[in-house]
Protein backbone atom coordinates (compact mmCIF):
# COMPACT_ATOMS: atom_id res chain seq x y z
CA UNK A 1 0.00 0.00 0.00
CA UNK A 2 1.47 3.08 -1.07
CA UNK A 3 0.98 6.78 0.22
CA UNK A 4 0.00 9.78 -1.92
CA UNK A 5 2.44 12.98 -1.23
CA UNK A 6 1.54 15.13 -3.93
CA UNK A 7 1.66 13.24 -6.94
CA UNK A 8 4.22 10.66 -6.67
CA UNK A 9 3.40 7.72 -4.61
CA UNK A 10 6.04 6.66 -2.13
CA UNK A 11 7.19 3.37 -1.91
CA UNK A 12 9.63 1.68 0.19
CA UNK A 13 12.42 -0.77 -0.59
CA UNK A 14 11.72 -4.55 0.33
CA UNK A 15 13.89 -6.57 2.21
CA UNK A 16 15.58 -8.65 -0.41
CA UNK A 17 16.32 -4.68 -2.09
CA UNK A 18 17.39 -3.54 0.89
CA UNK A 19 19.90 -6.71 1.34
CA UNK A 20 21.22 -6.51 -2.23
CA UNK A 21 21.64 -2.88 -1.55
CA UNK A 22 23.85 -3.45 1.63
CA UNK A 23 25.51 -6.15 -0.19
CA UNK A 24 26.79 -3.84 -2.99
CA UNK A 25 28.00 -1.68 -0.35
CA UNK A 26 29.66 -4.51 1.45
CA UNK A 27 31.60 -5.61 -1.99
CA UNK A 28 32.53 -2.20 -2.54
CA UNK A 29 34.03 -1.79 0.50
CA UNK A 30 36.69 -5.07 0.87
CA UNK A 31 37.18 -4.08 -3.25
CA UNK A 32 38.37 -0.66 -1.94
CA UNK A 33 40.60 -1.89 0.44
CA UNK A 34 42.12 -4.84 -1.82
CA UNK A 35 43.55 -1.79 -4.41
CA UNK A 36 44.91 0.26 -1.52
CA UNK A 37 46.58 -3.19 -0.25
CA UNK A 38 47.65 -3.60 -3.72
CA UNK A 39 48.70 0.16 -4.21
CA UNK A 40 50.61 0.42 -1.48
CA UNK A 41 52.28 -3.05 -2.65
CA UNK A 42 53.14 -1.52 -5.75
CA UNK A 43 54.47 1.71 -3.87
CA UNK A 44 56.80 -0.61 -2.00
CA UNK A 45 57.86 -2.52 -4.92
CA UNK A 46 58.71 0.43 -7.30
CA UNK A 47 61.29 2.33 -4.36
CA UNK A 48 62.72 -1.07 -4.08
CA UNK A 49 63.78 -1.37 -7.83
CA UNK A 50 64.48 1.86 -8.21
CA UNK A 51 66.67 2.51 -4.88
CA UNK A 52 68.52 -1.10 -5.92
CA UNK A 53 68.97 0.49 -9.72
CA UNK A 54 70.35 3.70 -8.23
CA UNK A 55 72.88 1.13 -5.99
CA UNK A 56 73.77 -0.41 -9.48
CA UNK A 57 74.93 2.23 -11.97
CA UNK A 58 77.24 3.07 -9.20
CA UNK A 59 75.68 5.96 -6.94
CA UNK A 60 76.96 5.76 -2.95
CA UNK A 61 75.21 3.85 -0.41
CA UNK A 62 74.00 7.26 1.03
CA UNK A 63 72.29 7.78 -2.15
CA UNK A 64 70.29 4.77 -2.50
CA UNK A 65 69.71 4.87 1.40
CA UNK A 66 68.42 8.36 0.70
CA UNK A 67 65.93 7.73 -1.97
CA UNK A 68 65.13 4.29 -0.29
CA UNK A 69 63.98 6.86 2.34
CA UNK A 70 62.35 9.13 0.57
CA UNK A 71 60.32 6.18 -0.94
CA UNK A 72 60.06 4.59 2.60
CA UNK A 73 57.88 8.45 3.25
CA UNK A 74 55.81 7.56 0.74
CA UNK A 75 54.99 4.31 0.89
CA UNK A 76 54.10 5.06 4.70
CA UNK A 77 51.65 7.72 3.76
CA UNK A 78 50.05 5.12 1.24
CA UNK A 79 49.56 2.84 4.20
CA UNK A 80 48.35 5.62 6.71
CA UNK A 81 45.83 6.45 3.72
CA UNK A 82 44.76 2.79 3.51
CA UNK A 83 44.38 2.33 7.21
CA UNK A 84 42.52 5.57 7.70
CA UNK A 85 40.01 5.23 4.53
CA UNK A 86 39.39 1.22 6.18
CA UNK A 87 39.00 2.82 9.88
CA UNK A 88 36.84 5.89 8.18
CA UNK A 89 34.07 3.43 6.73
CA UNK A 90 33.19 1.95 10.15
CA UNK A 91 32.07 5.49 11.64
CA UNK A 92 28.48 6.07 10.61
CA UNK A 93 27.21 7.77 7.73
CA UNK A 94 24.17 9.68 8.74
CA UNK A 95 26.92 11.91 10.76
CA UNK A 96 28.20 14.58 8.04
CA UNK A 97 29.50 16.47 10.58
CA UNK A 98 31.88 13.82 12.21
CA UNK A 99 32.91 12.24 8.54
CA UNK A 100 33.90 15.71 7.49
CA UNK A 101 35.90 16.67 10.82
CA UNK A 102 37.76 13.40 10.32
CA UNK A 103 38.63 14.21 6.60
CA UNK A 104 40.45 17.27 7.45
CA UNK A 105 42.13 14.73 10.57
CA UNK A 106 43.12 12.68 8.52
CA UNK A 107 44.56 15.10 5.57
CA UNK A 108 46.37 16.79 8.70
CA UNK A 109 47.54 14.00 9.99
CA UNK A 110 49.49 12.94 6.60
CA UNK A 111 50.76 16.03 5.80
CA UNK A 112 52.36 16.54 9.35
CA UNK A 113 53.49 12.75 9.27
CA UNK A 114 55.24 13.55 6.04
CA UNK A 115 56.45 16.79 6.76
CA UNK A 116 58.38 15.65 9.77
CA UNK A 117 59.56 12.37 8.20
CA UNK A 118 60.70 14.38 5.23
CA UNK A 119 62.68 16.37 7.81
CA UNK A 120 63.65 14.09 9.84
CA UNK A 121 65.49 11.96 6.61
CA UNK A 122 67.18 15.68 5.67
CA UNK A 123 68.07 17.44 7.89
CA UNK A 124 68.65 14.78 10.97
CA UNK A 125 69.96 11.73 9.16
CA UNK A 126 71.69 14.07 6.71
CA UNK A 127 70.77 12.63 3.67
CA UNK A 128 70.57 13.71 0.59
CA UNK A 129 67.84 16.46 -0.27
CA UNK A 130 67.68 15.98 -3.88
CA UNK A 131 67.55 11.73 -3.38
CA UNK A 132 64.89 11.77 -0.47
CA UNK A 133 62.41 14.15 -2.36
CA UNK A 134 62.95 11.75 -5.42
CA UNK A 135 62.26 8.96 -3.50
CA UNK A 136 59.29 10.42 -2.48
CA UNK A 137 57.87 12.07 -5.31
CA UNK A 138 58.76 8.59 -7.05
CA UNK A 139 56.61 7.13 -4.63
CA UNK A 140 53.62 9.66 -4.68
CA UNK A 141 53.71 8.95 -8.42
CA UNK A 142 53.43 5.60 -8.52
CA UNK A 143 50.52 5.55 -5.51
CA UNK A 144 48.17 8.19 -8.21
CA UNK A 145 48.95 6.44 -11.02
CA UNK A 146 48.75 2.82 -9.84
CA UNK A 147 45.60 4.16 -8.56
CA UNK A 148 43.98 5.06 -11.63
CA UNK A 149 45.79 2.04 -13.52
CA UNK A 150 44.00 -0.29 -11.16
CA UNK A 151 40.81 1.16 -11.07
CA UNK A 152 40.37 1.36 -15.27
CA UNK A 153 42.06 -2.19 -14.97
CA UNK A 154 38.52 -3.39 -12.61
Amino acid sequence: MSKEVGDAPQRSLTPLENAAIIRALFDAEIKEKQLARTVVGWQLALVLVVAGAVYGIGKTPQFAIAVLSGGAVSVLNGALLAWRMSRSASVSAHDAHLQLRLLYFYAAERFMVVVALLALCMAVLKLSPLAVLGGFVLGQAVLLSARLLLRLKN
